[in-house]
């Protein structure tokens, strides 16, 4: 596999996409669109041609990883410590052109760097971002985000891991619960309870006690790995705790960047989902002549254009007001919520001009489908979010 696209994979990547009836493009930099066609080439050439059969056998391609650390994407948007240190637009349009490949793939990039690396880089110490953060940039180490418990989603203050001191020492107990990559990590970044409040703890995931099993017989998400972490006196030196950062303020910050790039990267799925329906529809006779040569079918390419364009554009908002330090947790709120909700209607919809056809794993939409009914759920269920923005909305919380 080479990283260095051809001249015509380059032109190819940079084709108007179908669905863009706005001109979107002209709203990027050449760098950005430089970026953008780097990795839509990538995922062109190396994940959409193996994603149905990874798909199929419920695998993650850790072979991949290098890659993605070569072409500089994870941790991308942390500065330093070996990271390439790009904006959040440029953060977005990688999401979204992953994504375009698979949920897995982006969900993968977004644990690693926005969760787990983030962590450390946002609350940690000096001497544990030397530690890990230019292994994890490098590819050379995997990190994993255990907050959320059987019993403690979307409340994460009712977590019952906890860490109590034991002389110089943390002993950590507790269950964690969907925590993607926590089998294949090196690291694993743990809250916990602890008699001053919740905490981050660095955990070497070879550490005794720490156990993580994958989640089986999933119905979405199958190219991706999420499991369930046992902490049974789990041993840390005092040095392990991330020392900056008290309370659930810790986690949220790190999951608010886990949730901008869902902004983007569920658009992405949509698009993929709109052009595999929009290329099926011109070349599948009914009744002598295309499916996209009927109204009905026309309505429903329309009405999926106009939806991925307003999601980019509001995607493409969000991530300016990123860079210029101005955006809003509630604005990321609008994004996630309204842009998972319209990319699974577009992926349904796309598989109805699909047919039966489309059942299959040979197209795209319905594996676009199931993957979202996981990515609308994780990082804040639809609820949550329109908690948050009737908050913002009223000034009156309503979560109890």
């Amino acid at each position: 596999m080479t990283l260095a696209p051809s001249s015509a994979d380059l032109e190819a990547a940079a084709a108007v996409d179908p669905s863009d009836l706005i001109s979107f493009d002209s709203l990027l930099s050449a760098d950005e669109l430089a970026l953008r066609d780097r990795v839509r080439t990538y995922v062109r050439q190396e994940i959409k041609p193996n994603i149905g059969k990874w798909y199929d056998e419920a695998r993650f391609p850790l072979e991949i990883v290098p890659d993605l650390a070569e072409l500089g994407l994870l941790g991308m948007h942390l500065k330093g410590y070996g990271c390439a240190g790009g904006t959040a637009v440029d953060y977005g349009i990688v999401a979204a052109e992953l994504e375009a490949g698979d949920s897995g793939i982006r969900t993968f990039v977004s644990v690693q760097g926005s969760l787990a690396m983030s962590a450390i880089a946002k609350h940690g110490s000096e001497e544990q971002k030397l530690e890990w953060l230019p292994q994890m940039a490098a590819g050379r180490a995997i990190g994993c985000f255990g907050l959320t418990e059987p019993t403690a989603g979307s409340d994460p203050s009712s977590m019952t891991t906890f860490a109590r001191r034991d002389g110089g020492d943390w002993v950590l107990n507790g269950t964690k619960r969907w925590i993607g990559l926590a089998n294949v990590a090196q690291v694993a970044v743990i809250w916990a309870q602890t008699d001053d409040g919740v905490r981050g703890f660095v955990v070497p995931t070879d550490t005794p006690g720490f156990t993580a099993t994958p989640i089986q017989q999933k119905l979405s998400m199958r190219a991706s790995i999420q499991c369930e972490i046992t902490l049974n006196d789990v041993r840390l030196p005092a040095e392990a705790v991330l020392p900056n950062v008290t309370g659930l303020r810790g986690p949220f910050a790190c999951l608010n960047e886990a949730r901008y790039g869902i902004a983007w990267g569920t658009m992405g799925a949509a698009r993929d989902a709109f052009e595999a329906a929009l290329t099926y529809s011109m070349g599948r006779l009914q009744f002598g002549r295309p499916l996209a040569g009927y109204q009905l079918t026309q309505q429903k390419l329309v009405n999926m254009a106009l939806e991925i364009n307003k999601g980019f554009l509001l995607a493409l908002h969000l991530g300016r007001l990123k860079d210029a330090g101005k955006l809003q947790p509630h604005q990321i709120s609008v994004g996630k919520l309204n842009n998972c909700r319209e990319a699974i209607e577009i992926c349904r919809e796309a598989r109805t001009i699909l047919g039966g056809n489309g059942i299959t794993l040979e197209h795209s939409p319905l594996r676009h489908a199931n993957n979202l009914e996981s990515v609308r759920t994780y990082e804040g269920t639809d609820e949550v979010h329109t908690l948050i923005l009737g908050q913002k909305l009223t000034g009156t919380g309503a979560f109890r």
